[in-house]
C-alpha cells in the first residue's frame, strides 16, 4: 500500500490519501485528543503528540501538525499510523463503522427564516456542488450554518479552519460566487 500526501493552503497541515475510501459519506474533524477517542486511527495520531487536528474526508485524511513542529519528522510517522491502520483494515470508529458519522453541528445555530427557504435552497445548492469539493481538494470542509438579513454563516472544517488564507477564501472566493447567483446574499461570515 502506498499513503500519497499533498501539501494544503495552510502550512501546518497535510493532506493524505490512501488510495482508497476512508469515510462512506460525510466528514468527521477532532479538534481534541478527547474528541479523537471516538475513533482509534485518530487517537493513534494524536498519540503522537505534535498533532492538533485531525480530519476525515471521503478518500483523504488531513493532519493539522503542532505550531513548531516540523513536518519532515511528523510525516513518516503520521504515514507509519496510516499504513498500519489500513493495512490491518482496523475500523475507523470505536464501536462500529463510519456510516452516519458527519461533521458534528455546532452549538450556535444562526437559523434560517421559513421565508428564506428557496433563497437558502440556492445557497446550499451551490455550496455542495461548487465550493465543497474545491475546499476538499484543500483537505477541507465547509458547513452551511444560517442564513440571516443576507449574510451567509459558513464553518470551516479540517485544513481549511486554521489556514491564513481562509477569510480571504470566505470573501473573496466564496462570497462572490455567493452574490453572483443569489443576489439576495451580502455577506459571507464565519461561524
Amino acid at each position: 500500500m502506498f499513503i500519497e500526501t499533498e501539501t494544503t493552503p495552510n502550512p501546518a497541515t497535510l493532506k493524505f490519501l490512501p488510495g482508497r475510501q476512508v469515510m462512506p459519506a460525510g466528514t468527521r474533524e477532532f479538534t481534541s485528543p478527547e474528541d479523537a477517542a471516538a475513533s482509534p486511527l485518530a487517537e493513534a495520531l494524536f498519540d503522537l503528540g505534535d498533532v492538533t487536528g485531525v480530519f476525515f474526508g471521503t478518500e483523504f485524511i488531513s493532519v493539522t501538525a503542532a505550531p513548531g513542529v516540523e513536518w519532515p519528522s511528523l510525516r513518516p510517522q503520521v504515514v507509519s499510523i496510516l499504513l498500519d491502520h489500513f493495512v490491518s483494515e482496523a475500523p475507523l470508529f470505536a464501536g462500529g463503522g463510519a456510516a452516519g458519522f458527519s461533521v458534528p453541528a455546532e452549538d450556535e445555530d444562526f437559523g434560517d427564516d421559513p421565508a428564506d427557504a428557496d433563497i437558502v435552497e440556492q445557497i446550499k445548492e451551490l455550496i455542495e456542488s461548487r465550493v465543497r469539493p474545491a475546499v476538499a481538494n484543500d483537505g477541507g470542509d465547509i458547513v452551511y450554518r444560517g442564513f440571516r438579513e443576507g449574510v451567509v454563516y459558513l464553518s470551516m472544517q479540517g485544513a481549511c479552519s486554521g489556514c491564513p488564507s481562509s477569510s480571504a477564501t470566505l470573501k473573496q472566493g466564496i462570497e462572490s460566487l455567493l452574490k453572483h447567483y443569489v443576489p439576495e446574499v451580502s455577506e459571507v461570515r464565519a461561524a
